[in-house]
């Protein structure tokens, strides 16, 4: 199963197994990760579950769409060239040790 790694702004890591399909706010929101809030539930509605995604997986990705990037900049923590929400980041194989930096603050 793919693995991400969730990197806490006070330097600690966050390790999970994810299935593939699954959104990275799921997976973290559903084994309690702090700092990954998701509080519209991962319909792009409220950018409580921004992360930057590690330069090394950034083109890995699907391109930001309109909406996200329009979420992106309602943020609490200023965006950063990697920003993303994770509710749009779907694991899959191809991602497995992707890391995403949490944004603090989120609210």
């Amino acid at each position: 199963m793919p693995k991400v790694i969730y990197l806490h702004s006070n330097g600690e890591r966050t390790e999970l197994d994810v299935a593939s399909g699954t959104s990275l706010m799921l997976a973290a929101t559903g084994h309690g990760v702090p700092g990954v809030v998701g509080d519209c539930g991962g319909v792009m509605s409220c950018a409580t579950c921004h992360v930057v995604v590690d330069e090394a997986f950034a083109n890995r990705l699907p391109p930001l769409g309109d909406t996200e990037s329009q979420m992106l900049d309602y943020t609490a923590m200023p965006r950063e060239p990697h920003s993303r929400l994770a509710c749009q980041i779907v694991m899959a194989d191809a991602l497995d040790g992707i890391c995403v930096r949490i944004a603090d603050p989120q609210l």
